[in-house]
């Protein structure tokens, strides 16, 4: 296929959204973006079920689902939404074809939050000077962003507003150090956000932001951190074991082949090859 290619379907066959021109100005502006209700009711029972399985007696789960991502919570990796804003944004266009993705998955944690866990960590920001080899970048040009290391955040319970990550819109590209006597727990800069359950939050890893005190008697807060990056570069180590990947669509699989990028049409990083990961 011709470069610059983008699939136009995820692994199972559903149309790829696109993002909006409003919200690639969102996203560029503030460094963060929400995209609530993504998953209906229906969508989400499974999810749940499985999440909860996994924190709570992982052993009854088959070895290909004992994973943040395994069994029916595989479905969010690649989610159309997901996959049009990671097509925008991260893409390395030589590398995607229908078959896929121009874009790899970094790692992933289900994040259980009960009252008064604190978990205030102000870190991030300036990511627009920083250089190639540090994945916390931000590149921009006019009418194009890269955003580098990219986390994706599935709010698998109900988030009222103070409770979810806070951020500093801007702060991806700042060109100062961050004050922190302007940065505490009670500072005005901090924007937030709240959802439905089945809501993603969407930011930049070059953004200054930080979990807060989970303030909520009535529900844990319960959510996905996914990561993604370039084809080419990898900031962390793995968290899906390779029996996991294995029960997914080949096109799926592709999130996790291994970083390189190679020349010429018999030698190009595609697909997921379990022997050429590297520890």
């Amino acid at each position: 296929m011709e470069n610059g290619y983008l699939p136009t379907t995820n692994a199972d066959g559903l149309p790829v959204a696109p993002m909006t021109a409003a919200q690639k100005y969102l996203l560029d502006l503030k460094g963060w973006i929400v995209f609530p209700g993504l998953l209906s009711p229906d969508e989400l029972e499974p999810i749940l079920e499985h999440q909860w399985k996994f924190l709570n007696e992982p052993e009854s789960l088959p070895p290909d689902e004992r994973n943040s991502v395994g069994g029916p919570s595989q479905v969010l990796l690649d989610h159309p939404v997901i996959v049009g804003m990671l097509n925008e944004i991260l893409s390395y266009q030589e590398l995607a074809d229908e078959n896929s993705y121009g874009f790899r998955f970094e790692r992933t944690r289900t994040d259980r939050r009960s009252y008064g866990h604190d978990n205030f960590q102000a870190h991030g920001g300036g990511g627009y000077f920083n250089f190639c080899g540090n994945s916390h970048l931000y590149q921009m040009l006019p009418g194009k962003i890269h955003a580098g290391l990219t986390r994706v955040v599935w709010e698998l319970n109900e988030v009222r507003h103070g409770d979810g990550t806070h951020l500093i819109s801007g702060s991806h590209k700042t060109a100062f150090e961050r004050a922190d006597e302007l940065c505490g727990p009670e500072s005005d800069l901090w924007e937030t956000y709240s959802c439905p359950p089945g809501s993603v939050m969407v930011f930049t890893e070059a953004i200054c932001h930080t979990g807060v005190t989970w303030t909520n008697q009535e529900w844990d807060r319960l959510s996905l951190f996914h990561l993604y990056n370039t084809v080419n570069s990898r900031w962390g180590a793995h968290s899906v074991p390779p029996e996991v990947i294995a029960a997914m669509p080949p096109k799926r699989q592709s999130l996790f082949r291994p970083v390189y990028c190679a020349r010429g049409p018999e030698n190009h990083n595609r697909k997921y090859d379990p022997e050429y990961l590297t520890v």
